[in-house]
This record gives C-alpha cells, structure tokens and sequence, in this order.
C-alpha cells in the first residue's frame, strides 16, 4: 500500500511539472519617425524583432499608416501570425511644430492575442492609444484574461513648460484610467521623456491615490540623466555622431518605459517574470557611458550574462536613437497552440495580404451566400462581392490608391489587413 501511495505521490509530482508556465514576450520601441529618414530601416528592423521575437510590439514615432503597413508586412515575413491594430492618426491638438505625425501602435501575435477593442485619449499634444486584449487561452470563455495596453509619447525637452506640459498629457491618462475596471491588468508604454523619478509626471503616474497606480517593474528610482549608475536602464542616445536623424551626445538617459499596474507584480494568473525587464541591446558595460551602442565600448562584459551582438547593436544604431525596452509576463493558463489556432480562422489570402492587383483569399466555411467587403483605414466602405466556398476567391483591387485596407467577410467576426502597392 506504501509502495502504491509513493507512485502516485511521484505521479503527481511528475503531472505537476509538467503544467508549464506560458510566456508572453512585450518589447516597446522608439522608430524615430519612421518611414522617413530611411524606409530601408526594415532591414534593420527585422534583424531586431527576428532576435527578440516578441509577442507584443508596442511603438511610437511612427508617421504614417504606409509605415505601419510596410512594418506589419515586413513583421508577417518573420512570423505571419503577426497582424497590428488599426491604425489612426493624432486626434489631439498640436500646439506647436510637426509632432502630430507622430503616431503610436501595437502589433501582435495573433496565436496568443485576440483583440478586442481599441480607444483614443487626447490631450494637449498626443495621443494615448488604447488596446485591449485577450489572451488566447483554452479557458477564455470560462477565465479571460485580459491585457489592456496603452502607449503614449510624452512631450521631450527639460524645460519647466516642457515638464508641465508632460504632466498635462498623463493626467488625461491617469483621469481616463479612473473610469476603467481598477482590477484591469494594465500596461503602459512609452517614450516618457524623464530625467528623474522626482518628476511630477512619474509621481502622477504611480500615485497611490490613483484608481489604477502604475509601477516601475524593476524599481530603479532615482535621478537618471547623466547619472552613469543608472547605465543598466539607459536608452538614448545610441549615437554620438549627426546624419541619421534623432538625438546625439551618446547613452545616458532612461527616456523608455514599461509600467505595469502594480497586480501585474503580485497576481497568480497573469504577471510580470522577475529579472526579464531590459533596455534591448544595453550590455551593462560601464565603458559606454556618452558612447554609441555599436561601439566596443558597449560590447559585452565577460561574466556579466548579458550577450548582445556586434551585428544586433549594429542595427539598432542604423535603426534608431533609442533602444527598445522588452518585459516578459507569465501565465498558468495554456495558451491554444498553432493548430488550434489556425482552426478558428475563417479565411486566409493565399498570396500574401501584399498586392498591386489581384487580391486572392480563401474561406472555411459551408455555410453558402457569403459576402466579402473591403474597407479604407476610416471603415468607409470600397468593395463587396461574393466568396466562392472552399475555393480560391479572387478580387481585382488595381483600381485602389495605395494603402492600406481591410477585409470582413460579412457574418464573421475576423477582419484581415492588406496593402496595395
């Protein structure tokens, strides 16, 4: 009888172990005002979503809904799971220079994340964007788990105006977060623009008055600008040097962020992974103080476990000013795997979503007297026409302006992007 109690121990201990944690992979980055300057950064890009793989790619300085098109393409060539939100552009008003061309947007893993709803929050210069979404558990229906995601670009400059009017834009954030579910599991991620941890914009931030405190995951508080203890989180400049475009003068300022809210550091069902929170490409190396990230001086510390490449720190020098920052979260809830997946799709293009002419798409259904309908990035309504069942769809967009647009097919719920070129 012993001898059975202790099997069944170890077979319990053995099921036990084999319940894996899931991994969520976030990574936030700066562009620089991409597609201009250079639309050829996309290789450069690719190099560095193709090293981190991340299920969640959070972005500011993005110009145009072009840029966002030729990045979504790009990311699919990686991995075609990934798909972005719908982009907008700034709705806030610009109270000086050209900043309203600076747009924010997510893209995504669409095997792990099911969107479920986007939102605005204007302020005094830029927009907050808002995503929601779920992650795409076995047990959705019975235990959602849902992420929302908001990612901003705070006004830059240290002056007292420049420092007001940032505090200006995140109490929009902060009043809009009082009016959602305080239990919402929250990231936010940005270019923040902050020297210090003094300022009244973080302390806004991460008031504990608020409905919805938002917290450094690492806490390393402190005044960060030009302090070279603080090298481990710095993320601009990587250049010392003009003729890219961005800021010079070199690493010595913490601009980028991911904040959680503060359940995402205590919860059992979704949370924040210890030690997995990283300024992307920063090796720890004391020597690359004020220096360019692909410098020897930035290069790897023997002993230190921090390996970044000569060839990944090479683009991310080409690519931007700034260095990304990337967060892993966890959860105990499995995650339906790719074959699952690819079972709820409805319908997928054949060719790729990239095209000058003919659009080619097929639908998994048996239901009969379908209807395809294409739309512009303002929902406004192009095309329609009827869908061959189980069979190759073919749809002439020659006629389009270039772009990008979107594709529903009518008593479904999934919508798919393409661009025409």
């Amino acid at each position: 009888m012993k001898r059975k109690i202790l099997i069944l121990c170890l077979l319990g201990i053995g099921l036990q172990q084999t319940i894996a944690q899931e991994n969520i992979k976030t990574m936030f980055y700066n562009l620089l005002n991409y597609p201009e300057l250079s639309i050829n950064r996309l290789d450069e890009l690719e190099v560095i979503i193709t090293d981190y793989q991340p299920d969640l790619f959070m972005v500011c300085e993005l110009n145009d809904a072009f840029g966002a098109g030729l990045i979504d393409a790009r990311m699919q060539m990686i991995n075609p799971n990934y798909t972005q939100a719908t982009y907008f552009n700034n709705t806030s008003d610009d109270l000086g220079s050209d900043s309203n061309l600076l747009q924010n947007l997510i893209y995504y893993d669409s095997s792990k994340f099911i969107l479920e709803g986007q939102d605005i929050i204007t302020t005094t210069l830029r927009d907050f964007n808002r995503y929601t979404l779920k992650l795409n558990t076995v047990n959705q229906a019975t235990n959602p788990l849902v992420l929302e995601v908001f990612v901003g670009h705070l006004k830059a400059g240290n002056s007292p105006e420049d420092e007001i009017r940032r505090f200006l834009m995140v109490e929009e954030l902060t009043s809009y977060l009082s009016t959602i579910d305080p239990n919402s599991k929250v990231i936010f991620a940005g270019d923040l623009n902050l020297y210090t941890s003094n300022d009244i914009t973080f302390q806004e931030l991460t008031d504990p008055a608020n409905a919805i405190t938002l917290a450094d995951p690492i806490n390393r508080l402190g005044d960060w600008h030009t302090n070279s203890s603080f090298i481990d989180v710095f993320t601009q400049s990587t250049r010392t040097q003009g003729g890219l475009g961005g800021a010079t003068g070199g690493f010595d300022d913490r601009f980028d962020f991911i904040m959680t809210s503060e359940n995402l550091l205590t919860g059992t069902d979704l949370y924040y992974k210890p030690n997995s929170y990283k300024a992307y490409g920063n090796n720890l190396n004391p020597n690359c103080f004020n220096r360019e990230i692909n410098s020897s001086d930035c290069a790897e510390v023997p002993g230190s476990g921090v390996s970044y490449s000569q060839t990944l720190r090479n683009a991310l020098y080409d690519m931007s000013d700034h260095l990304p920052v990337v967060m892993e979260l966890e959860t105990n809830e499995q995650l339906l795997s790719t074959d699952q997946f690819a079972e709820t799709s409805t319908f997928q293009f054949v060719r790729g979503n990239v095209t000058a002419d003919q659009l080619a798409f097929m639908l998994n259904s048996n239901t009969s007297n379908n209807e395809y309908v294409i739309y512009d990035v303002l929902a406004r309504k192009l095309m329609s026409g009827k869908v061959k069942n189980n069979d190759i769809t073919n749809v002439n967009v020659a006629n389009l302006p270039k772009g990008i647009y979107y594709m529903k097919i009518d008593n479904y719920t999934e919508t798919k992007k393409f661009i025409k070129k």
